[in-house]
């Protein structure tokens, strides 16, 4: 809105003029004809300026670029919108913020497009958005979406507090801190799990296949957006793990390869387990590594459906024996890079079917520092394939142990003698995992069940009292999730396959 300013305009004084003897002379000689030449004079100049005035402004309406600002609003679809703003303001019991009624518009707008991917976020929501993409963040390091009503758990962070407490793909977040999520938008959601560092939130978790829900407290934490990790799996043989796409991915996975080459790389295993995707330019540029040249990556289609094709560069080395790790938590540019090498390249893909995120989405930003988020395409694979709420199926099939699908046990609760409960039953197949057989394994805290706790603490070097709970609860899933590591059956079939396309 410009604010126009309005100019006071300064009083000037009119002229003194000297008169000479002779004009005095004739102003008093023909005085009565002066004054009415005067006023003629007057009345015609009045005449001209008017007519000159409305000539130009004809001219202007005609034919000029520039049009006269009309202030009532001209677009009609608008009408009903501006009559619910005016009655809510004039008529409504208190007193309305605006900017509030304006924001909550707008987010109905978003809303009923019916897009978990398209979101209006605040000036906090957008600065979060941008600060997880681009730097580091403080939270519990899990990506969340909105799914039929609900905030849904994408995947969680390598190493972040969400990972070490045990979260999930297609975990059900449904409060915060004993607040409701329920018709909230994944944005609503963030604000409320992001913290300060060092600061702790509780979730109330609902896990697919569990019917009681689990409350698990977490510390948040830096989340720092490093987003590769490798390592030589032996003498020719390097594992990759991608966490997310942001924006030095592929920076940091060409300084890791080129690393790993030193030290023998003659295979590589691209690990994209449990990453949630990001930006399209780094899927791009990373598939570029190992698509040969001028076959394509990915095709976008917009809402005419034009489609636009996106050749590989080329950059790195196609010729590099590789194999692509997927599970139900590589989503969106992750599923992107795997259909790309998979149907470009012919590069095989073990581990389980991804989530299946097949839109492109952009973002506007505002004045104001909020935006909006919408999806602006479809995206197909390299075969023309829309894998939208399908995933990609791997050509190899490899579950993990049962035991990598346990939920989270809460450390604040008490599991001992006599009880029964779903925590119990989680904790006496924890115990069996790891090597601490509690003889069953339906939910009842018996004798038994306490011999075995107590060697897993005497083993451990815990206080020993038969009784789980607080630093014990924490070592037995820290445990698992080690067993977990040493025994990840997706990992080893794939270094398999791996092995057999070296040959």
């Amino acid at each position: 809105m410009k604010v126009v300013k309005a100019l006071e305009e300064k009083n000037v004084e009119q002229e003194k003029t000297a008169e000479g003897n002779i004009e005095q002379e004739q102003a008093t000689e023909g005085k009565s004809s002066y004054i009415r030449l005067k006023k003629f004079h007057f009345i015609m100049l009045l005449f001209l300026i008017v007519f000159l005035s409305a000539g130009i402004t004809t001219f202007a309406l005609a034919f000029g670029k520039d049009k006269v600002v009309t202030v009532a609003p001209q677009r009609t679809e608008f009408n009903k919108l501006y009559e619910a703003f005016d009655t809510l303001k004039n008529g409504y019991y208190k007193d309305l913020d605006q900017k509030k009624l304006i924001n909550g518009a707008i987010n109905g707008m978003v809303d009923s497009l019916d897009d978990p991917y398209s979101d209006y976020m605040s000036n906090e929501e957008a600065k979060s958005f941008h600060s997880s993409i681009s730097s580091s963040f403080e939270g519990i390091g899990a990506e969340i979406q909105e799914k039929d009503g609900h905030i849904v758990i994408v995947s969680p962070i390598k190493g972040s507090p969400a990972e070490k407490a045990g979260l999930k793909p297609n975990d059900m977040i449904t409060s915060v801190d004993g607040k409701s999520l329920q018709g909230m938008t994944s944005t609503q959601a963030v604000t409320l799990i992001r913290g300060k560092k060092g600061t702790k939130v509780e979730l109330t978790i609902q896990r697919p296949g569990i019917d009681a829900p689990m409350t698990v407290p977490i510390i948040r934490d830096e989340i720092p957006i490093e987003t590769v990790y490798g390592e030589m799996v032996d003498e020719s043989i390097a594992k990759v793990q991608i966490t997310s796409f942001s924006t030095n991915t592929s920076k940091e996975l060409v300084e890791t390869l080129n690393d790993l080459q030193k030290k023998g790389m003659k295979g590589l295993v691209l690990d994209l387990r449990q990453n949630p995707g990001g930006l399209l330019n780094q899927a791009i540029d990373i598939s570029s590594m190992f698509v040969p040249k001028g076959k394509i990556i990915v095709k976008e289609e917009d809402r005419n459906g034009k489609l636009t094709e996106i050749p590989s560069k080329n950059t790195g080395n196609p010729d590099l024996p590789l194999v692509v790790l997927i599970d139900k938590g590589s989503a969106s540019a992750s599923e992107i890079l795997s259909a790309a090498v998979k149907e470009s390249a012919g590069v095989p893909l073990v581990g389980e079917k991804s989530f299946g995120k097949g839109t492109v989405q952009t973002t506007a930003d505002f004045k104001d520092g909020s935006n909006i988020k919408y999806t602006i395409a479809k995206w197909l694979t390299p075969d023309g394939t829309w894998i939208h709420k399908k995933g990609i199926s791997p050509d190899v099939e490899v579950a993990l142990p049962d035991y990598a699908s346990l939920p989270i046990i809460n450390p604040d609760k008490e599991l001992a003698m006599s009880i029964s409960s779903a925590e119990v039953e989680t904790a006496q197949k924890m115990l069996k995992a790891i090597g601490y057989d509690p003889g069953r394994e339906d939910g009842f805290f018996d004798e038994k069940t306490k011999e075995a706790v107590i060697q897993f603490q005497t083993a451990q070097k815990l206080p020993v009292n038969g009784v789980l709970k607080a630093e014990s609860t924490l070592k037995l899933m820290d445990l698992l999730r080690e067993k977990i590591k040493t025994n990840d059956t997706q990992m080893l079939k794939a270094i398999e396959v791996l092995k057999g396309r070296m040959k």
